[in-house]
């Protein structure tokens, strides 16, 4: 393809991350002739979700991606731990899951995203086009026929048409504006602030450590480092900011005083971090006539619990059974009506997981309030108590627990690879 140029496809896929990737390649698979388009030149992100819970895995397992992704850098979650005014609590354990699907992955996404390409790329029908943004929808008689793009390598403008445009391209999707669909936002009163420190700072794979002081977040993401999280009250970065880099990495010692010995070598100006605006949405619909929104672009999940990849996934999964059927049955563009049985299916799944997050995100907002001024001896007590409970009797031990906390990794309905429709 070229700039200037007009092209048809059946199916365009504007985004690269895990939804997009792993829709194209699914699509590719079953001999749909399919366009992956990626703004940027390469898939390294200031910031991608880095977490994948046991579904994502078994669905991997399904689409035969799991063993050369679990052959790249990562680290396996297994259980996970909080210290609660330096006293420690296991808070999940994934050996209460039925196997073999029983731990999460922490990863960094660009190898991941690299891999599956890579594997739609095996097939003839998939085109992957990097540093191409789409400018605009392409619309006619109400329907959507295609994108606008440009080839950010001839600076040329280019028309790609086709029976369906998938909208997988985030959070600020140019998609999801340029068909104007409402993305939903709702408020939130927190932000979450990223970075990155050697691996030597956290003992586990999964944990955090809370005090008066403030809340860490740890992750580990492989190559010897591990992401920290930060949560502040909204719109009070710029403070945080303005005290300076050496009065930030002391609240952070005070949470954890081992973090000394990486400093400052290993945070040295807020350049280093990255703030991750928190704001959670549904969008007012998913599918128009030619057109499909999944991931981020229909539903914004916010990064408590990190369900935002799994979510992106599932929808490239049913997308993938809807789409590759319809596209057999007919010409033209891809109808609202056939499309609906995909956000039929998978809305009322993200509705579910969203208000359990706007829930937890109400707690995580009493505490970085700093527990709106009760004494530091009483919001110990009540953190203590609150994370004693779980503690003391996991959840897989109590009546229906076992069965719960497999509803809660996997879904109350899981979704399967539509393998049928695979061309070998």
């Amino acid at each position: 393809m070229h700039g200037g140029d007009e092209h048809e496809v059946d199916v365009v896929v504007v985004g690269a991350g895990p939804g997009g990737a792993v829709l194209s390649y699914l699509l590719a698979r079953s001999g749909v002739e399919t366009l992956l388009l990626e703004r940027h030149r390469d898939l390294d992100r200031e910031f991608r979700g880095f977490g994948f819970q046991p579904d994502a895995l078994r669905l991997f397992d399904e689409m035969d991606l799991l063993d050369p992704i679990l052959d790249l850098d990562h680290r396996e979650v297994r259980v996970g731990e909080v210290s609660v005014y330096d006293r420690s609590y296991e808070v999940f354990d994934f050996d209460d899951i039925p196997g073999p699907y029983d731990f999460a992955l922490l990863m960094e996404q660009p190898p991941l995203l690299e891999t599956i390409i890579e594997a739609a790329s095996a097939f003839e029908c998939f085109t992957y086009r990097p540093h191409t943004p789409v400018r605009d929808l392409v619309n006619e008689a109400g329907r959507v026929v295609g994108v606008r793009a440009l080839d950010h390598e001839t600076g040329e403008e280019f028309v790609v048409r086709s029976r369906l445009v998938v909208g997988a391209d985030g959070r600020f999707s140019t998609v999801r504006t340029a068909a104007g669909i409402d993305p939903g936002l709702l408020d939130s009163s927190i932000e979450l602030l990223w970075f990155k420190l050697p691996d030597t700072v956290a003992q586990n794979a999964a944990q955090s450590r809370l005090n008066e002081h403030g809340l860490l977040l740890y992750f580990g993401v492989g190559g010897g480092e591990v992401q920290l999280g930060w949560f502040v009250e909204k719109g009070t970065y710029p403070e945080l900011r303005a005290e300076g880099i050496e009065a930030f990495r002391r609240r952070l010692v005070a949470v954890d005083p081992s973090l000394d010995a990486v400093f400052p070598e290993a945070l040295p100006s807020f350049e280093a971090c990255s703030l991750l605006h928190i704001e959670p949405g549904l969008s007012e619909t998913w599918v128009r006539d030619g057109l499909l929104l999944l991931g981020d672009a229909a539903h914004v999940a916010s990064p408590i619990g990190a369900q935002g990849n799994v979510l992106a996934i599932q929808d490239a999964v049913v997308a993938h059974a809807v789409v590759a059927e319809a596209l057999d049955r007919g010409d033209g563009p891809l109808s609202t009506g056939t499309l609906r049985r995909y956000e039929q299916r998978r809305r009322p799944a993200v509705e579910r997981v969203l208000r359990g997050q706007r829930l937890a995100e109400r707690g995580l907002s009493w505490i970085v309030r700093r527990s709106d001024g009760l004494p530091d001896a009483v919001t110990r007590s009540l953190l203590r108590t609150l994370f004693a409970v779980p503690a003391r009797i996991p959840i897989a031990r109590l009546p229906f627990g076992r069965r719960l906390l497999t509803r809660a990794m996997f879904g109350p309905e899981p979704v399967h690879v539509d393998r049928t429709r695979f061309r070998e």
